[in-house]
């Protein structure tokens, strides 16, 4: 009943639509209307296949095509099937985190030097996502590792939707290979977390006082010239009461490296509390698939086999480089549907 009202109403709004083209309520009309088109579209797929699986059914008894009608008929109830998911997940109830820029947390584990180069394949991993989904990946902080990679890098991830295909990532991810150092061939385990949060929105319960924030500023290290170097540009920022701090320091401008060490304290307390919140929730889905805390692991990437295993949901997928290159879209859909599998 309510696509049949969808696909009325996208009828109405055509029609409306090209009364008023070209006026300020002929916009308001294309922003409704663009909207219900995806579900509207869908629901007039599903008519035609209704019709097509009932015409096919009665061909069923014929003589001549009954053989032909059967196996189409087959293959359109199986083309059904995956038209009505698609349809129940147009309406499953979204978070409204979904849509949501997020900031995504990146720091080396157990592993030494290979765990801060792994740290660095993971952010390129990501970017690359974030360059195809054209997404604007913004390092709010970053610390270099000794041998490249880094200890820890903090990155905004701006677009549409970006908190919702990447909040399964949080986590530890394992990687196995041989590190350029590694003389006699021998196999490395090393490890490195992800966090992903969402940015907190302004109608979001984050009440931040003054009062319960210190704000420390201090000179910036590693590159970025002399000017860096010789003022004080870099800020932390400790929010007292819960003992969260940011630094960030990867502005030369000290007001703007204290505005974004703002918006990643603000997303850290937010996460905090609906974590809090989720915890007290018995009975409650997960917050992430399989858990998703970050001290369990989660994935892991076997570079000698070629393969990532995301240990959740049981997914392999023998196609690493590419996925290390940023083609982690089937992964990230899989553990999508895994999650509204569970609801």
């Amino acid at each position: 009943e309510k696509l049949r009202a969808m696909h009325d109403r996208r009828g109405e709004l055509e029609r409306r639509m090209a009364e008023e083209s070209g006026r300020g309520a002929g916009r308001e009309l294309s922003a409704e209307y663009g909207k219900l088109l995806p579900a509207a579209d869908k629901y007039r797929q599903w008519l035609q296949l209704q019709n097509k699986i009932g015409e096919l059914q009665e061909l069923q008894n014929d003589p001549d095509l009954g053989g032909i009608a059967k196996e189409e008929c087959a293959a359109a109830v199986l083309q059904n099937d995956a038209l009505e998911k698609e349809l129940r997940k147009m309406f499953a109830p979204e978070s409204q985190n979904n849509s949501r820029n997020c900031f995504l947390e990146i720091r080396a584990a157990a592993g030494g030097a290979e765990s801060g180069l792994f740290a660095g394949d993971l952010f390129r991993m990501y970017c690359r996502y974030a360059d195809e989904q054209k997404w604007c990946a913004e390092i709010v902080s970053q610390s270099a590792g000794d041998t490249g990679g880094y200890k820890e890098i903090i990155a905004r991830i701006v677009g549409r939707g970006a908190y919702g295909k990447l909040q399964y990532e949080s986590g530890a991810h394992r990687v196995q290979r041989v590190p350029d150092t590694e003389s006699q061939g021998r196999i490395h385990t090393s490890v490195a977390t992800v966090a992903v949060m969402p940015e907190a929105a302004a109608e979001d319960d984050v009440c931040i006082s003054p009062s319960d924030l210190r704000v420390e500023t201090f000179r910036a290290s590693g590159a970025g010239g002399q000017h860096v170097n010789t003022t004080d540009s870099a800020v932390r920022i400790t929010h007292l009461p819960s003992g969260v701090s940011v630094e960030c320091q990867d502005d030369r401008s000290q007001h703007k490296n204290r505005e974004r060490a703002m918006m990643v304290l603000r997303a850290r307390i937010a996460e905090q509390k609906r974590k809090e919140r989720l915890e007290k929730e018995a009975g409650e889905r997960r917050a992430l698939v399989g858990g998703g805390d970050r001290s369990e692991r989660i994935r892991t990437y076997n570079f000698p086999q070629g393969r990532m295993t995301d240990h959740r949901i049981g997914l392999t997928l023998y196609k690493l480089p590419a996925i290390m290159n940023g083609d982690i879209a089937d992964l990230l859909s899989a553990l999508a549907d895994a999650d509204d599998g569970e609801e």
